[in-house]
């Protein structure tokens, strides 16, 4: 068995006291002359409701999550016609691998400038605690396995493969597991047709930062077990596994037995991308319309990642086919219009991806805007 190593390398109101303009209406009980005068004094003002005036949006965070969105759209759905924009098999960074630094980024951001007005920290915690829930039932729902869209019109998850998520798993702790566990020589079985074949990987090493004998992969295997792993990992792209990387394709004869998907979803937790924060060229520099429809987007993220990041609404039309399911509308639209035209499939999808896509939920985005209609979570 060959060195993993070597297999590897060829790789943000004040509130208005609204009053009465002080309408001194004094109401003074007069009684006769010969007994005591008794005068009520002025009526105080009366006071009207708090009136909590709308909260001024940082269009610059608008924007940058708007075009966060945008950029998840593109490399989702473009990613497979141009590999070099989709996740980097393993070492690297490429387009993909900067849009959840730039959502983590957003999110610190947002909650910072929260976090400045608020007053009631119980009231705080119960609101951050139910947008926690929600979000979590989204992404079960939509990136859990549930939901198949858009190309498969079927729905539903194998609870038995479901991997429970622990968050409490400490920076300190991964570190040193990753350095310091020795990480043994390992075997699996996959079945084929429900025949069962063994395959061994060779390590016995330790701090190796690899696909194939990485720490954190071994704890994964050892706690959660094979079929709780992620099945599609992105480093069966790498050049030891495929002749057609960075793009997927069938495995090299030659591929190392980790090639087959065991391992991925833990070491993602450590990869780092540098993440800048926007300049403030809009709200400072007032240069805004250009970026309109990344504010547009940005005000209505969870719509446009619902529909369109995660195949929603495309998979509405593709229920409505003739004949045959992928007779749709969604798929004669992407072929006749983009790629035919065109006559390129990677140019196609491309366009496709810019105009039906992020183009059309952009104005769907603006439209919502002026109606004053927005998806909060």
């Amino acid at each position: 068995m060959e060195d993993p190593r070597k297999l590897e390398e060829g790789f943000a109101t004040g509130t208005q006291l609204t009053t009465k303009d002080d309408d001194h209406q004094s109401t003074n009980d007069i009684s006769n002359e010969n007994e005591h005068k008794s005068i009520a004094t002025s009526d105080q003002p009366e006071e009207q409701p708090l009136i909590k005036q709308k909260t001024k949006r940082v269009a610059t965070l608008d924007a940058f999550r708007g075009l966060t969105i945008v950029l998840m759209v593109l490399v989702d759905d473009a990613g497979g016609a141009y590999p070099r924009i989709d996740h980097s098999p393993w070492n690297g960074c490429t387009l993909a691998d900067f849009v959840m630094p730039f959502f983590l980024f957003i999110v610190g951001v947002a909650i910072a400038l929260a976090l400045k007005k608020v007053s009631n920290v119980k009231y705080a915690i119960r609101k951050i605690t139910l947008r926690t829930l929600k979000l979590l039932f989204w992404g079960i729902l939509l990136q859990g396995g549930y939901s198949h869209a858009p190309d498969d019109l079927s729905y539903g998850v194998d609870m038995k493969q479901i991997r429970w998520i622990s968050g409490f798993v400490a920076f300190v702790i991964y570190m040193v597991t990753t350095f310091s566990l020795y990480v043994p020589d390992g075997s699996f079985v996959v079945y084929h047709h429900d025949k069962p074949e063994r395959f061994t990987v060779k390590c016995g090493m330790r701090g190796h930062l690899g696909p194939a004998c990485n720490a954190v992969g071994y704890v994964d295997r050892q706690v959660w077990g094979i079929n709780h792993l992620y099945n599609q990992p992105v480093w069966t792209r790498l050049k030891a596994c495929t002749f057609s990387s960075p793009g997927s394709g069938p495995f090299r004869k030659d591929a190392p037995t980790w090639c087959i998907p065991i391992n991925k979803q833990l070491y993602s937790f450590s990869y780092v991308c540098f993440t800048a924060g926007a300049a403030g060229i809009i709200d400072v520099w007032a240069m805004r319309t250009p970026f309109l429809f990344l504010e547009w987007i940005g005000m209505n993220a969870m719509l446009v990642f619902v529909m369109a990041a995660q195949g929603i609404f495309a998979a509405f039309i593709n229920g409505w086919y003739f004949k045959n399911p992928d007779n749709n509308l969604v798929n004669w639209i992407q072929q006749h219009v983009f790629n035919d035209v065109w006559k390129s499939e990677r140019v196609g999808t491309l366009l496709y991806v810019i105009f039906a896509e992020i183009t059309f939920w952009a104005v769907v985005s603006g439209i919502l805007h002026k109606l004053g209609i927005y998806w909060k979570l």
